[in-house]
C-alpha cells in the first residue's frame, strides 16, 4: 500500500509510489492465483472448523447439542403443562449428592442430600448462545464459499463487482483488466481498492488498463476472448 490509503503526500512521491505499484502489478500479472486460492482454502477451513466444533459439542453432550436450539424454541412455544425444558435436561439445576464425614464414634458416615447447581444456570445460557452462533457462522460461511465459486467461474461477475464497488474506475478499463488477467489478480486488485485512496486506485487501474491495451506481453489466448464474451474487441 505504501501509505497510498491516505493520499496526502507530494505529487512527486505519489507518482513514484503509483509507478512502483503499477510495475509490480504488470510484472506479476497472472501469478496471484495460488495466493487467492490459499485465501479461499482458509475460508473453507473456517467452515470445517465450525462444523467440527458442533460435532465435538454434540459428542460432549451425548448427542443432545445438534438439536439443542431447536428443542429450546419448541419448548418456548409449547403449552405450560407439556413443557420439558431441554436446558434443564442437559444442565440440571439440582442433583443428588453424597457426603462423607466422620461421626461421633469416629466412623465415616454417608449422608445423601439435594445439591443446587447455580453455575448451570449460566452454562445453559452460554451454550444456547453458542448453538445459534455456530448456526449463523455455518450459514454465512457457506454463502461466502458459494460467492467465491461464482467469482472463480464467472469473469462477468468480477467485472460487475468491480464496477459496483469502485464507481470511479471506467468500465472499459475494468473489462480490459479482467479479460487480460486471472482470478487471483482480480482478488488482489479488489483488496487494494478497498484499502487505497479512491482517486489513486482509479489512476492505477486506468494506467494498468492502458498498458494492457497497448502492450501484447500478457496476451491471452483467443479462447479466453470467446469465453468472456465481451462486445469490445481489444486485441
Amino acid at each position: 500500500m505504501m501509505d497510498l490509503d491516505i493520499g496526502i503526500c507530494s505529487e512527486i512521491e505519489k507518482k513514484q509510489k503509483k509507478k512502483l505499484l503499477l510495475d509490480y502489478l504488470w510484472d506479476n500479472l497472472r501469478y496471484h492465483n495460488w495466493w487467492a486460492y490459499r485465501y479461499y482454502v482458509c475460508e473453507f477451513l473456517s467452515l470445517c472448523n465450525v462444523i467440527g466444533q458442533m460435532f465435538l459439542m454434540n459428542r460432549f453432550f451425548d448427542g443432545e447439542f445438534m438439536t439443542f436450539g431447536l428443542d429450546v424454541i419448541t419448548h418456548m412455544e409449547a403449552d405450560q403443562e407439556d413443557r420439558m425444558d431441554p436446558m434443564i435436561y442437559i444442565f440440571p439445576r439440582m442433583t443428588k449428592c453424597t457426603f462423607y464425614k466422620y461421626g461421633v464414634s469416629g466412623e465415616v458416615e454417608r449422608h445423601d442430600a439435594i445439591c443446587i447447581l447455580p453455575l448451570n444456570v449460566v452454562n445453559e445460557k452460554i451454550y444456547i448462545f453458542l448453538w445459534f452462533w455456530f448456526i449463523i457462522l455455518t450459514i454465512l460461511t457457506t454463502l461466502t464459499l458459494f460467492y467465491r465459486i461464482i467469482i472463480i467461474f464467472s469473469p462477468r461477475m468480477r467485472v460487475y463487482l468491480l464496477r459496483l464497488r469502485f464507481r470511479l474506475v471506467r468500465r472499459d478499463a475494468i473489462e480490459i483488466i479482467v479479460r487480460r488477467s486471472k482470478m487471483g489478480d482480480w482478488f488482489l486488485l479488489y483488496r487494494l481498492g478497498e484499502n487505497l485512496d479512491s482517486i489513486i486506485f482509479r489512476d492505477v487501474m486506468q494506467d494498468l488498463a492502458n498498458r494492457l491495451h497497448n502492450n501484447q506481453h500478457h496476451r491471452v489466448p483467443d479462447v479466453d476472448k470467446i469465453e468472456y464474451g465481451f462486445g469490445v474487441n481489444l486485441f
